[in-house]
């Protein structure tokens, strides 16, 4: 258990590395964006879509970085799925 503990935490994505706490900060978006409760008029078109986009580029970004970066990459497909969910209700407001 130490030497498995040791070894994550000396690995190219440990906690020693902007690999980890870079993806830990990120997941503050999707926390915090998880509001469906807001009104739809609330809801920046052009914001979220601009998110949607973000979030499509870093996940591609953290599948072709090397060591592969999978906090990295859920972090922004659950930011993803909130997004386009959020664009979606914004649409059927103003379609």
């Amino acid at each position: 258990m130490a030497s498995t503990f040791r070894s994550f935490l000396n690995s190219p994505v440990g906690p020693k590395t902007t690999h980890f706490w870079g993806p830990v900060a990120n997941w503050g978006f999707v926390v915090g964006l998880v509001d469906m409760n807001k009104p739809p008029e609330m809801i920046s078109g052009n914001m979220t879509a601009a998110m949607c986009v973000y979030s499509a580029l870093i996940m591609r970004f953290a599948w072709m970085v090397q060591p592969r970066n999978y906090l990295l990459l859920s972090c922004h497909a659950s930011n993803e799925t909130v997004q386009l969910y959020q664009l979606s209700r914004w649409a059927r407001a103003n379609g």
